[in-house]
């Protein structure tokens, strides 16, 4: 089995040093970039399982960074935020970051994660909820369930792993409402320690890619005080 392979990004040395240490001792090749046009560099010119990545870097920010690298790779990316700072982690998820951890941290929770964000991005079918199938279409979308590719009115868009799964979930049960709560619990999983407005955040990200209007969407629509569907065009 391959190596998985990390990039951790933070202007600290020692906790990279700490982080690098422990993740090559789980087996993991670990490479190590300290500012925002390093960890840019490092992400165009290799292929990561996952990133952990700080918000506050010299050059440019941790989101910066983020959303650059979101418009290249789908990579799972878990911010470093500072305790409390509860918009530095809805912006992270904005940008584009599957998840965050708050520092100052334990290093037996960053392994932690990492494992289950890694189950999490692997390709899953979500058992009672996803009927067999290869393609699924509506309107001028198609999704190609095997290969998890996007495509509408014939031109490929790009979608993270979770954003795929919520889709692709959506579209196989359409006019079925799910909850946020449950959306969470079937995508991210029951172990996943966010909240509900993660599926808020991607839910927003998925309409800007999928919809003409984000704000009168055509695909995925609001069940106001119930949750998300998707309709048919």
């Amino acid at each position: 089995m391959a190596r998985k392979k990390v990039l951790v990004v933070d202007d600290e040395k020692l906790i990279v040093k700490g982080i690098r240490f422990s993740l090559e001792h789980e087996g993991m090749e670990v490479d190590c970039a300290y500012d925002g046009e390093e960890a840019l560099e490092y992400a165009r010119n290799n292929q990561y399982d996952i990133i952990l990545l700080d918000v506050m870097l010299p050059k440019q920010t941790g989101f910066e960074v983020c959303q650059q690298i979101r418009e290249f790779s789908a990579v799972p990316i878990i911010m470093l935020t500072a305790k409390g700072e509860d918009m530095d982690k809805i912006l992270g998820l904005e940008y584009g970051a599957d998840d965050y951890i708050t520092k100052p941290f334990n290093i037996l929770e960053v392994k932690a994660r990492i494992k289950a964000i890694m189950r999490r991005t692997e390709p899953k079918r979500i058992m009672g909820e996803m009927p067999s199938a290869r393609t699924v279409e509506s309107g001028d979308m198609r999704l190609d369930c095997e290969s998890r590719r996007a495509f509408i009115a014939g031109k490929e868009i790009s979608l993270t792993a979770k954003e795929f799964e919520l889709l692709e979930l959506l579209m196989l049960n359409p006019d079925k409402v799910y909850s946020r709560e449950k959306l969470l619990r079937l995508v991210w999983g029951a172990d996943y320690p966010g909240d509900v407005r993660t599926v808020d955040v991607h839910i927003r990200r998925l309409r800007e890619k999928i919809e003409s209007n984000p704000s009168e969407p055509q695909y995925v629509h609001t069940k106001w005080g119930v949750g998300y569907y998707f309709q048919n065009v």
